[in-house]
């Protein structure tokens, strides 16, 4: 999957799978989160706390950009890298 940010140790990556609602995927620490860009909230999986309200943060604050990565990604196009939080 390519990835798309990387900040605090969470790792962001997006695949197309030809399925909606679009979404992005998070990992950290072996804990992986599927998450749903326009609602901003997890579809599957989990975070710890910390880093689920990192990761949703981010999500709200990039959201137009998660959207045209999706776009790109569902067009067989590699998604542009985002910046993290810092």
């Amino acid at each position: 999957m390519p990835l798309l940010s990387l900040f605090f140790g969470i790792r962001i990556s997006m695949f197309y799978q030809d399925h909606k609602p679009p979404l992005f995927y998070a990992e950290y620490a072996g804990n992986k989160a599927s998450v749903d860009i326009l609602r901003c909230c997890v579809i599957s999986g989990s975070l710890p706390n910390r880093q689920l309200k990192l990761v949703l943060a981010w999500a709200e604050i990039h959201r137009d950009e998660l959207m045209q990565d999706w776009e790109l990604a569902r067009d067989g196009q590699e998604p542009i890298k985002i910046e993290g939080l810092s």
